[in-house]
């Protein structure tokens, strides 16, 4: 409940003495170990009545509570909204006044929603509180579930005329413009962002016009558009994040910002050119999923320690290491929010800039005007920062800049493209950077990967294969007391016997033994040698704790260490 303002809600909690400041900390930080939203964490603890929170929020925003709604919402007021408008806002119309419509609303305190839905309608709205497990019924039961009226609309929309790809930009853009194909798109985005995906893949092909989401890392692919329909629906896309809907013969990266399910959602759209026309892919930027909290991404107390102590230095570089996907940027940006303060200057360089955060200057690279990683670096050190992060290390130039700024005072986080973390000083003395400066401007080197958790509905417990365990390389008598579990699949996780996703970790701290061993060019295994003797748990071990803690399975450990 109300899992966007998890902050504003504690302060409520305090201001309205409904728990004192022991009890109000000790839930919170049940809340932060378990990632469930602050308001449900104090009401399942049995703590705070639903009904007394909800009426303590309205009084303390000035808004009406609904405690009773009513049964069977009113028809005459429903048809104010169309059902994808009222499943995307979460919103129910409750009373109609000359000069002002009250919704019974998922999110009170979403005042985007307020614009969005007074622009529609051409009039002043009001929001009111209700109960969301209530509302969540009414909506479906005046509106329909989403999944079946996206599947209804794919009958209905069937029989549009189907455009050519060759036909001219006004044809092209009159039937992006058309309210089917507004609904469909609205209606896939809706249907992605409830999943929790992270990126929505639109693909045409010769035959079919395939739509896929990737949930926890696997696409999954949802009920087939017709074919006819692919040229007006990545135009509409297009036209969405304003990109040039007659040019198709060159990638364009554009962006858009929406409302889906009640609350601000970035997309970030990509095209690319392809024999049967053009792939769009939409890689989903969202706040309320992505908790952007060292406590939250699943690592050690002492990775986390390790972490705070590198960014709260004086000077030095700190690198996050791992694959595209692995959620490096998520973990810096978790990082600059430890040293987030008025105190504290933050530049980043970001390409593209993926979340806004409040307090830190963010410039978004633009190669077309010369904007690199490399000129953007250089112009910051001459606008007085005291931590830079710059999204990645790509070349030399970079990496050079990135050291004089570390050596001259400033703290530099950055991510790299490599296997562990050892491998990172390998890559960048690759790239021409001398050892001794490496040596001298490192600080601390993350490896991270990201893989999925077993669906805690229906984790069971099993005996694995002997064979299995052979390969995780571990002694039998050290796992004889252990317990492995795997998921079943149901429908909570689509079968599939996972949700959510996992973070493996290894935190490097370079110390002078590692220093003399980087200035003198030492192989990669010899530093992770010594690293593992200074205390660094590899991603293997990190991934076996998450085994045994029954967090995930042995297939995934072994696929990604």
């Amino acid at each position: 409940m109300f899992e966007d303002h998890n902050e504003s809600i504690k302060e409520l909690i305090l201001e309205a003495r409904l728990l004192d400041i022991e009890q109000t900390e000790e839930q919170w930080n049940a809340h932060i170990q378990t990632g469930k939203p602050f308001a449900d964490t104090v009401i399942d603890a049995g703590l705070v009545e639903r009904g007394e929170l909800l009426e303590a929020l309205a009084k303390h925003y000035n808004l009406e509570y609904v405690p009773n709604p009513p049964e069977f919402p009113d028809p005459d007021l429903t048809r104010l909204l169309k059902p994808e408008q009222a499943h995307k806002y979460r919103v129910l119309p409750y009373r109609a006044e000359p000069n002002k419509i009250t919704f019974l609303a998922h999110d009170p305190l979403g005042y985007a929603i307020i614009d969005d839905l007074s622009f529609l309608l051409q009039r002043d709205v009001e929001l009111a509180v209700v109960d969301p497990s209530l509302l969540h019924d009414l909506i479906i039961r005046a509106y329909g579930d989403l999944k079946s009226s996206l599947e209804d609309f794919l009958r209905e929309i069937e029989g549009m005329n189907a455009i050519d790809e060759n036909a001219s930009e006004t044809e092209i853009t009159n039937q992006a413009s058309q309210a089917p194909i507004i609904r469909f798109v609205d209606l896939v985005l809706q249907e992605a962002i409830k999943a929790k995906s992270s990126d929505i893949h639109f693909e045409p092909f010769e035959d079919q016009f395939r739509i896929r989401y990737r949930i926890d890392g696997a696409l999954l692919e949802m009920a087939p558009p017709p074919k006819s329909l692919a040229t007006a629906v990545i135009a509409r896309i297009k036209v969405m994040s304003s990109l040039n809907i007659a040019e198709k013969r060159i990638p364009q990266d554009g962006r858009i910002k929406t409302i889906v399910s009640g609350r601000p959602i970035d997309l970030r759209v990509s095209t690319l050119p392809t024999q049967f026309g053009e792939s769009v892919v939409l890689r989903v930027l969202d706040k309320s999923v992505v908790n952007l909290d060292l406590v939250n991404l699943s690592m050690q107390d002492e990775v986390i320690e390790g972490i705070r102590n590198l960014v709260n230095r004086p000077n030095g570089i700190f690198i996050v290491t791992g694959p595209t996907g692995s959620g490096k940027t998520t973990t810096l940006y978790s990082a600059l929010r430890e040293v987030n303060t008025v105190e504290v200057k933050i530049l980043t360089a970001e390409d593209p800039v993926e979340y806004e955060i409040e307090g830190i200057m963010q410039v978004q690279i633009n190669h077309q005007v010369g904007l690199t990683f490399a000129s953007a670096l250089r112009s910051f050190l001459r606008q007085d920062p005291d931590t830079i992060m710059v999204g990645e290390i790509r070349d030399l130039e970079t990496a050079q800049i990135a050291v004089q700024a570390s050596l001259t005072g400033h703290v530099v986080l950055s991510t790299l493209h490599t296997n562990d973390a050892p491998g990172a000083v390998t890559r960048l003395i690759d790239m021409g950077l001398e050892p001794y400066l490496i040596s001298s401007s490192l600080e601390g080197i993350l490896g991270q990967r990201l893989l999925r958790s077993i669906c805690k509905t229906c984790r069971v417990a099993y005996e694995p294969d002997k064979n299995v365990i052979a390969v995780l390389d571990v002694d039998p008598l050290e796992i004889a007391d252990k317990q492995f579990y795997y998921g079943r699949g149901c429908s909570e996780c689509n079968r599939s016997g996972y949700r959510g996703r996992q973070g493996l970790f290894e935190l490097m701290m370079i110390n002078d033994r590692l220093r003399d061993l980087i200035t003198n060019k030492a192989p990669t295994l010899l530093l992770k040698q010594s690293a593992i003797e200074n205390g660094m748990r590899t991603l293997r071990d990190d991934g076996l704790r998450c085994i045994f803690d029954g967090k995930t399975t042995i297939e995934e450990v072994l696929k990604y260490t």
